[in-house]
């Protein structure tokens, strides 16, 4: 995990906010490594944490957090991550010759276009249900990526009903929180992913939008990143808060910094 990050969301693996919707949007860059650093942070917390996979496999996250201090392999032993591998899970469903169980698969959307997500919803809420609180703090659901879920065939509607379903039950009902990554390239013209990613980050708590510099390529400023806390509160209407940083990924760490403060510019 990033404490530099930590620092500007005033978070600590022993002081982290539940009932959280995180919303993790780019546009012309890469923000899977806030995808690590949350990993890495909820499971240094004590939470017991469920990840959706897919678009790298168990050995990739697991490479990466190591480096960040977090031996994922130790987690799954102890029961603390429920890891779900989109890929491997697509290789077996579409060319596996054996039959078919009667149990649904969490992945079976994906042999079936059009099929909604009820059965990776149910594997999600089955896993995070029986979080035990006198051993894990709070369950956490992590989604690597929804525009993966596009790709695979699954519409909007779908998705959207996927991620509330999650909210309802993680947020609400058990207390924990929720983290998505999805992509908003509007150049790109994909308008049901840029629908998802603008409806995700209306209802997120908090949401941290990454762009890459308008000036193009450099290689001590990687891209800038706006995080916008929105006020929850339903007695009083509170203000959002966005701050603008720009920011620079290292080997095993991201430096934050504000506009123009970066040493190529001084």
């Amino acid at each position: 995990m990033f404490a530099e990050l930590n620092a500007i969301l005033n978070s600590s693996p022993e002081k982290c906010a539940q009932e959280n919707f995180v919303c993790v949007c780019d546009s012309k860059t890469d923000g899977s490594f806030l995808i690590h650093h949350f990993l890495s942070f909820y499971i240094k917390a004590g939470c017991k944490v469920c990840f959706v996979a897919l678009v790298q496999s168990f050995s990739h996250y697991s490479i990466i957090a190591q480096k960040l201090g977090t031996n994922l392999g130790a987690a799954k032993e102890r029961g603390q991550l429920v890891f779900l591998e989109g890929l491997k899970s697509s290789v077996d469903i579409l060319f596996s010759e054996e039959p078919r169980s009667a149990q649904p698969h969490p992945f079976q959307f994906i042999s079936n276009t059009g099929e909604d997500l009820k059965s990776l919803y149910h594997c999600i809420q089955t896993s995070l249900s029986q979080t035990d609180s006198s051993t894990w703090k709070f369950p956490v659901l992590i989604v690597d990526d929804l525009s993966v879920l596009l790709s695979l065939g699954v519409n909007v509607v779908n998705v959207l009903d996927f991620i509330h379903y999650c909210r309802a039950t993680i947020c609400s009902k058990l207390k924990g929180t929720v983290v998505t990554l999805a992509h908003s390239d509007e150049d790109i013209g994909d308008e049901e992913m840029e629908l998802i990613a603008k409806l995700l980050s209306h209802q997120s708590s908090l949401m941290l939008k990454l762009e890459g510099l308008a000036t193009g390529y450099c290689k001590d400023v990687h891209g800038e990143i706006k995080i916008t806390w929105r006020g929850a509160s339903h007695i009083k209407p509170q203000k959002n808060i966005t701050e603008v940083y720009q920011y620079k990924i290292q080997d095993k760490n991201v430096r934050f910094f504000a506009r123009g403060t970066s040493s190529a510019v001084l």
